[in-house]
């Protein structure tokens, strides 16, 4: 797989309702390239957030310093830290809201796989966990919050592009998100999607 294969999704992709952009992205390639090369990762399992009315997002809270990303320009990145030591990493997505992200889960490594391995330092995973929760496919991918606000439509860096084949709605499970119990009834939401029985799909 050359650089040239791998075109930007545009912008007007992410201009929709978030929950129709989290589950359109199964499939999409996530693409990273640093000094040390290309790394390629492909998606298969990713969560909606909303804008201030859902109790599970971020924008809860209202635009913060830290929120801000979310309720601009979709197309862009918004990374975050978890636990004081973990990065994940969404997609700004929304449409006749205020804000709206889609947490990327869960990647199928594709191209790379040895520079992945060797920033998670797991010589003995199996390929398929290397990306499989959302702060391995950071780790994995070298993405980091120095990435946040970054324009995911420009090919530079870091961006998404179109899927290798296109992901059959009768492959794909749909469920609540995880790791929300805080949110009222915001946690029955169907709003996780992912890539049914796929081996690199996070586990609870």
């Amino acid at each position: 797989m050359s650089r040239d294969q791998l075109e930007p999704v545009p912008r007007a992709f992410y201009d929709r309702p978030t929950d129709d952009v989290a589950r359109d992205l199964l499939g999409v390639l996530v693409c990273r390239e640093t000094g040390e090369g290309l790394t390629v990762g492909r998606i298969v399992e990713t969560e909606a957030y909303g804008g201030p009315e859902d109790r599970a997002s971020h924008a809860r809270a209202g635009k913060t310093r830290r929120t801000t990303p979310m309720f601009g320009e979709v197309g862009h990145a918004y990374v975050y830290l978890i636990y004081g030591m973990h990065e994940c990493l969404n997609v700004v997505a929304y449409r006749e809201a205020k804000a709206g992200a889609v947490l990327l889960r869960a990647l199928e490594p594709v191209v790379g796989v040895a520079g992945m391995r060797l920033r998670r330092g797991r010589q003995s995973d199996p390929d398929e966990r290397l990306c499989g929760g959302p702060a391995r496919l950071c780790q994995a991918l070298a993405v980091d919050r120095t990435l946040d606000g970054h324009d995911l439509t420009t090919g530079d860096r870091l961006w998404l592009a179109a899927p290798l084949e296109v992901v059959q709605s009768a492959d794909i499970a749909v469920g609540t998100r995880i790791g929300v119990p805080y949110a009222g009834d915001w946690v029955s939401r169907p709003w996780r999607f992912w890539l049914a029985g796929h081996s690199s799909v996070s586990r609870r």
